[in-house]
């Protein structure tokens, strides 16, 4: 644990290198994602760009000069009707946990897509066991939708994926053809 400052910024080009080694570690030892090959730097720069350039929010946490974690949203599923609906990715760099990095990232990713309009992000979380990151995303007011059990195999047993949602801003009290949102 640090005790600097966490900044947080939009991810660029100079940050894939850093986003990718994350990643492979949460690939190769844990169950947040079901990817069982890590990505290249190059598949990794692909998919930034993919996200960023659909104007979905992509950020990193710098904290002692070094990128501590990042954070997408992206389309939450492809058809037109989930067009008001993100799908919320955290990642942290190994042995930053219990740094506020999580914290902070979430809670800015959550204020971007607010700001553009988007009205739901659904957390689908790796492992029922991953109780830090489902901590997280209760803290920052997100809600168990639900469990689908078994649902992946990997490192030698089967994992479940717990559903948590929550509204942003207006949520579904409003139409979303009156506000202009997306």
């Amino acid at each position: 644990m640090s005790a600097g400052t966490v900044r947080v910024r939009d991810a660029g080009a100079e940050d894939i290198p850093a986003i990718a080694a994350i990643y492979a570690h949460h690939v190769l030892h844990g169950l947040a994602s079901f990817e069982e090959t890590p990505p290249s730097v190059e598949e990794m720069a692909r998919r930034h760009a993919e996200i960023a350039g659909r104007g979905y929010p992509y950020i990193v946490a710098v904290l002692d000069g070094q990128v501590a974690g990042y954070s997408y949203a992206g389309p939450y599923r492809p058809r037109p009707a989930y067009r008001h609906s993100v799908e919320n990715s955290v990642y942290l760099a190994p042995g930053r946990q219990r740094a506020g990095i999580g914290t902070a990232l979430l809670a800015e990713l959550i204020r971007r897509c607010e700001a553009a309009g988007f009205r739901q992000m659904v957390a689908v979380i790796g492992d029922s066991a991953n109780l830090a990151s489902i901590a997280l995303h209760a803290k920052l007011g997100f809600r168990r939708a639900g469990l689908l059990t078994a649902i992946g195999y990997k490192h030698g047993r089967w994992v479940d994926s717990v559903l948590m949602q929550r509204a942003l801003g207006a949520g579904d009290t409003t139409d979303p053809r009156q506000a202009g949102d997306p």
